[in-house]
């Protein structure tokens, strides 16, 4: 027997499904615990029951995105929500911390020594694509870009791991952990442990530790009148990984994404720092305009981006500029947020004021570099004197 069910149910079903099919299996069903729950690539839901132990028919393994309230990094807290409650935290007292919390930058910086000074960043988050391995090496570039974002290089990483065993199995994980380790070693860096927790929600992610020489530290803070502003990957990630979740995205609209989110930002962070970049993070979950804002406010400066030239993964701006745009709750969430401190011009289409605030999944770098630097990626824009944090987008 199959029954297959509109994608919009199947998306909301998906975080119970795991416990539906433990609950199906039970000895006390009798006749029916042979029966199965799959989803298949569509969206639809399989209903199979087997016949004296064998199956009629073969039923693909749960889609791990179908598991996650929000895919990759769009399942962050709220940026407006979170930023309060980290102010209320005590500041550090300590001179030896060069990076901490107070500017929202992408890691934290601990000088050890007059040369040497320690990056340590953690990033782990839901499932953003449906193959395991996919899944591994985005996270891991996702985790690593944070180094880079502050001009260091990995050395160590541990694995962060969020599963259940008992309802995934161990093969599904160990496709993820080597997805990982794949990334990790393409960047130098040693997996050196990690730690796990039985969780019905699969998460993965990395703590990562990096080296960086405190006089070439780069941070978010430190942009300046005049800075142009270069974009290094295109954005778009949450909308392809919302439309493949729904069940509209072509396979190459995932494999465009995947390449972009798996790609390490090493080369551009040392081509940031060879053009003489003054500040530098990457694009995440809080989008393109929610960390520019971040890094105009924490530089005290104001920001101008050009929308047209805002690049975008091939197939996204189809999606955003057609009927029932697939948005993520996070991209959402980043616009409420970042709409008090943004000037539109009349001209700017609503489908590339989205694109602006998707909550992308391992990003590109934002330089704000000299003007005629020759800073990697895509000129969109610049910093110029005015209200600190807001941004005029043209």
């Amino acid at each position: 027997m199959r029954l297959a069910e509109p994608t919009p149910l199947v998306e909301s079903l998906g975080k119970h499904l795991l416990q539906l099919g433990r609950e199906l299996r039970q000895p006390a069903l009798g006749a029916l615990e042979a029966l199965r729950i799959g989803q298949g690539r569509d969206g639809s839901l399989h209903l199979l029951v087997g016949e004296h132990a064998r199956d009629t028919t073969w039923v693909p393994p749960v889609k791990l995105t179908a598991l996650s309230h929000g895919a990759g990094c769009a399942c962050k807290l709220p940026a407006d929500q979170l930023h309060p409650l980290l102010r209320e935290l005590p500041a550090s007292t300590d001179p030896a911390l060069l990076v901490g919390k107070e500017t929202a930058d992408d890691a934290a910086v601990y000088r050890v020594s007059e040369d040497l000074a320690i990056v340590t960043t953690v990033d782990f988050f839901t499932p953003i694509v449906d193959d395991p391995y996919d899944f591994g090496r985005v996270a891991a570039a996702n985790a690593l870009s944070d180094v880079y974002a502050m001009g260091g290089e990995p050395v160590t990483a541990l694995n962060l791991v969020a599963w259940s065993l008992e309802e995934l199995g161990p093969d599904l994980l160990r496709e993820v952990l080597r997805g990982g380790a794949t990334v990790a070693a393409e960047a130098d860096t040693t997996v050196a442990g990690g730690h796990s927790i039985d969780d019905p929600e699969p998460k993965y992610g990395l703590a990562v530790t990096g080296t960086v020489h405190p006089d070439r530290l780069l941070r978010n803070s430190t942009g300046r009148p005049g800075d142009e502003l270069y974009l290094t990957k295109p954005v778009g990630g949450g909308v392809a990984a919302t439309a493949a979740k729904r069940g509209r995205a072509s396979d190459g609209l995932i494999a465009g994404a995947v390449e972009v989110m798996t790609e390490l930002n090493s080369g551009a962070s040392r081509a940031a720092m060879a053009a003489g970049a003054h500040a530098m993070t990457d694009v995440t979950g809080f989008g393109l305009l929610g960390h520019l804002r971040e890094l105009a406010e924490a530089s005290g400066v104001a920001a101008e981006l050009e929308a047209a030239a805002v690049p975008a993964i091939p197939g996204v701006l189809e999606l955003l500029s057609g009927p029932d745009p697939p948005l993520a709750g996070g991209t959402r969430r980043n616009r409420d947020w970042v709409e008090p401190a943004v000037h539109w011009a009349n001209g700017v289409p609503d489908y590339l004021r989205w694109l602006m605030c998707d909550a992308m999944t391992s990003g590109g770098l934002l330089v704000a570099a000299p003007p005629d630097a020759d800073a990697p990626g895509t000129r969109i824009g610049r910093l110029l004197e005015g209200p600190r944090g807001t941004v005029r987008v043209s």
